[in-house]
């Protein structure tokens, strides 16, 4: 699949993204939304949520850091009226499985409205699945990939959204298609708010490209890219220039290049 046109189609139209982001991550996610080409607002007063919801082309909501029962009231507010404006909703439920308040909190979002898509990890669609995590051990790499794509899959049917699950290798599904997306670079783990800028481009890329899951392939892929840029440009420099070459990275890979430094593959269901 290509990446070409949901990535051009968001530079051209440079859209308006509501981030309700995390206190650890909101620059980093305002910053790389500005390097691909899109608009950040990070609102996070209720007062003024109907308005600047309805003023943007799509929201992500981050519950990384949710500091009480205010936070839920927020992003849900803000997922029900974007939802019934059509708008696409990323929802992003950091660390889900660390508490009981966390993953009571993230249930009721989805029960208040549909996501347009939800960008997790294995651990925390495990935790929305109810499923208790499995050690490693001595499972093959097939096994643990199928684990990974069967979870996704079952996320995706049970939330009726679209899915991205994010690792070494990351899966996108709707729960009738899949992907896989193969590249990147392993510094990536050492450096905090990768996943909460992912989250962040998809919600731009979903609002470029209509069909959720083609707007998750490319977001996932031109992430890869840019970490891989970011590696060879940063090499032995640690991890801070590798931060700063992500962002410049986005800023500077062309559609052309993205696509070069990626691998998609669709998956049998």
């Amino acid at each position: 699949m290509s990446i070409l046109t949901p990535l051009d189609a968001l530079r051209r139209r440079r859209p308006l993204v509501h981030c309700v982001s995390n206190i650890v991550t909101a620059n980093d996610c305002a910053n790389v939304l500005l390097a691909a080409g899109a608009s950040p607002i990070m609102a996070q007063a209720m007062e003024e949520m109907a308005e600047i919801t309805a003023g943007c082309d799509a929201t992500v909501l981050n519950t990384g850091t949710p500091e009480g029962p205010h936070r839920w009231d927020l992003c849900r507010l803000c997922g029900q009226l974007a939802a019934a404006d059509r708008q696409p909703v990323v929802l992003d439920p950091v660390g889900v499985g660390a508490s009981a308040f966390r993953l009571a909190g993230v249930e009721s979002l989805l029960e208040a409205f549909t996501p347009t898509l939800v960008r997790v990890n294995l651990g925390e669609a495990q935790a929305l699945l109810h499923r208790k995590s499995r050690e490693r051990g001595v499972d093959s790499a097939d096994a643990e990939e199928k684990e990974h794509l069967a979870c996704a899959a079952a996320l995706a049917r049970r939330f009726h959204t679209t899915v991205l699950l994010t690792g070494a290798e990351d899966i996108v599904t709707d729960g009738v298609r899949a992907w896989r997306i193969r590249g990147g670079s392993d510094v990536m783990s050492r450096i905090t708010g990768a996943g909460c800028m992912l989250s962040a481009l998809c919600g731009a890329f979903c609002a470029a490209e209509e069909d959720a899951a083609k707007a998750a392939v490319a977001a996932a892929a031109f992430w890869k890219a840019c970490s891989h840029r970011a590696e060879a440009s940063a090499a032995a420099l640690g991890p801070g220039h590798f931060h700063m070459a992500l962002l410049d990275a986005a800023g500077t890979l062309t559609a052309e290049e993205a696509e070069k430094l990626s691998a998609v593959e669709m998956l049998e269901l």
